[in-house]
């Protein structure tokens, strides 16, 4: 299976704009029954299954959230992107992202890689 690279970017776009403005479930909802979901890589644990990975958007939801996709690479079913996440004015992480996809489009799975020298504070 495979998608061209603008069709995974829309489905990278489509999660950008559903954390940035959606709940915790409608961003669960992009993922897979099954999906695992790692963020971020080597931090702790890897959450799995749908129910799991809203409990981990929880933490984000009702935020003042905006999400800016930086740089973009496809392959086969797979994406990899930079992408900036500004948690309410006050800070900014730009992790890199993988992501798989199955045949629907849906997140089967998604691992960030990013730490304390990706985040910036930003004044108030």
């Amino acid at each position: 299976m495979s998608f061209e690279p603008d069709v995974l970017q829309g489905f990278v776009q489509r999660y950008l704009d559903t954390v940035a403005g959606g709940s915790a479930d409608a961003v669960a909802a992009l993922y897979a029954e099954d999906a695992t979901l790692e963020d971020p890589v080597g931090g702790g644990e890897v959450h799995i299954g749908r129910q799991a990975i809203a409990g981990f958007y929880k933490m984000v939801e009702g935020g003042e959230i905006t999400t800016e996709l930086r740089e973009f690479r496809a392959g086969g079913h797979e994406a990899a992107f930079v992408f900036a996440i500004t948690v309410g004015g006050a800070m900014r992480i730009e992790p890199i992202e993988v992501m798989t996809f199955n045949g629907e489009g849906q997140i089967t799975s998604m691992k960030a890689y990013w730490g304390p020298q990706n985040i910036t504070q930003l004044s108030s």
